[in-house]
């Protein structure tokens, strides 16, 4: 039976009960909706608005149903409306007229909103949790590679010397940057709306610090209009899993392009990998390259919701029904991307040779060969131009800067000597560069300290 039947008569057309009907993907917020009707349910009791023995039925009720759910013993009627008709439905058939007072003082409206809030902040947690294990995973990494020179880009075009430690890590920065975004939105998450009723709260005597209290939030909705018709929360976090998805198919595509033959800087565990169907000697980073493509479906989740959401007037609408399976979607998403990229990264095997060899033939020590040149005293402009002709010298000849001859390093400025063999070797150009935050091998490993630090807190 609909809740909504008493106004209505006649059959409802069984096309609209499949386009209004929910129960398909909020049935999967049956324990937020068992939870926050316990509460509410304790609250009417202590405030007078039911008994406190319909109280008390009500809430053993619901603990049953939840208990049937989370064993498996009670399936859901996929037939029922949505989520909340299937529970105070069975509800009512184990407990009697009881069950029919669960609803006073609330409406669907600011029911689903709380549901929606309490499911997405447990599903923070879940990737906060996620995020923070790939994090580990990169630290383990670059703690194994502090030492592994390999060219640092800029335009996909070598340019400076760097360590796969330091590469990997600053991956590991902009995850932390996506876990202080989570933590952010759990906070606004957690404002507690119940009590809003349909729109403009209710006339019974509720104390909603109550029931907050109980759910553990952090505050009350202020405005009834706002509680149930706002979806800030619901957008912010796929605000925030858009980014972190891009985050994971910017690295995505670095494991793509160095897995190639043409960089060969990584092979990936063939428990990450698949083959062809057609050329035999194929291993593809499929991994990669979906956790790429499904960026993209993370970024139509957020697009959906802010369609959904642009024009819509006060307060709730039907419209608003269209939330979660985006919601869903994107969470879904972003955690499996998580799950898989942990692991694939610490079961891949680096190529230090390789990545060393790239470094060496990609005049990535030119700057340091300049700065040698502006430690003798020549202007850094004057120091630029010389060190330009050099490399051009070294292309036309095939040469590197560390086979260059001092005889051809000195006709073009006398300020060299012997010593620039040790200014331009690409570890002691690595070592050097020792600020906080650079890559040295003694500045990666506080980064990294640094970094587990803030995971342990």
């Amino acid at each position: 039976m609909k809740l909504w039947a008493g106004r209505m008569s006649g059959q409802i057309d069984d096309k609209l009960n499949e386009l209004n009907a929910s129960i398909g993907f909020d049935s999967r917020m049956i324990q937020e909706d068992i939870t926050g009707s316990l509460a509410h349910a304790t609250m009417l009791g202590e405030v007078g608005v039911i008994s406190q023995s319909d109280s008390k039925a009500i809430v053993e009720g619901l603990r049953g149903i939840l208990a049937d759910v989370q064993s498996g013993a009670l399936p859901i009627d996929m037939t029922a409306e949505d989520v909340h008709t299937f529970v105070e439905g069975e509800l009512t058939q184990r407990i009697g007229d009881a069950g029919k007072r669960l609803h006073t003082g609330r409406s669907r409206n600011d029911q689903v909103a709380l549901d929606i809030r309490m499911y997405l902040s447990g599903q923070i947690d879940r990737l906060i949790a996620l995020s923070r294990e790939l994090i580990s995973a990169c630290c383990e990494t670059a703690k194994q590679h502090l030492d592994t020179v390999m060219p640092g880009y800029t335009h996909l075009q070598r340019a400076q010397p760097v360590t796969l430690a330091h590469y990997i890590m600053a991956y590991a920065q902009m995850l932390l940057r996506d876990i202080d975004r989570l933590t952010d939105c759990k906070r606004r998450t957690l404002t507690m709306p119940l009590g809003s009723g349909a729109l403009a709260g209710t006339t019974y005597p509720l104390e909603r610090q109550r029931v907050c209290e109980l759910l553990g939030f952090n505050a009350i909705t202020e405005n009834s209009l706002d509680g149930v018709s706002d979806r800030d929360f619901a957008l912010e976090l796929l605000s925030d899993l858009s980014i972190l998805m891009m985050h994971l198919s910017r690295f995505s595509e670095e494991i793509c392009i160095w897995c190639s033959w043409e960089f060969k800087f990584v092979t990936l565990s063939d428990a990450f990998s698949t083959g062809s169907s057609i050329m035999p000697q194929k291993k593809n980073p499929d991994i990669t390259e979906l956790v790429r493509g499904k960026t993209g479906r993370v970024y139509g989740d957020l697009i959906t919701l802010l369609t959904a959401m642009k024009a819509l007037p006060l307060a709730y609408n039907k419209d608003l029904q269209e939330d979660k399976e985006a919601l869903f979607d994107a969470i879904d998403t972003a955690a499996l991307s998580l799950e898989v990229l942990a692991p694939m990264l610490r079961t891949a095997t680096f190529h230090p040779e390789n990545m060393r060899a790239a470094a060496a033939k990609g005049f990535i020590n030119a700057t340091d060969c300049a700065d040698y040149l502006v430690s003798k005293g020549i202007p850094f402009r004057d120091a630029y131009g010389i060190t330009g002709q050099l490399v051009r010298q070294c292309v036309e000849s095939g040469q590197t800067l560390e086979s260059l001859s001092l005889e051809a390093y000195r006709t073009a400025s006398e300020a060299f000597d012997e010593g620039i063999y040790e200014a331009i070797d690409l570890m002691n150009c690595v070592k050097r560069r020792n600020l906080p935050g650079g890559p040295a091998p003694e500045a990666v490993l506080k980064q990294i300290e640094t970094v587990e630090h803030k995971l342990e807190e």
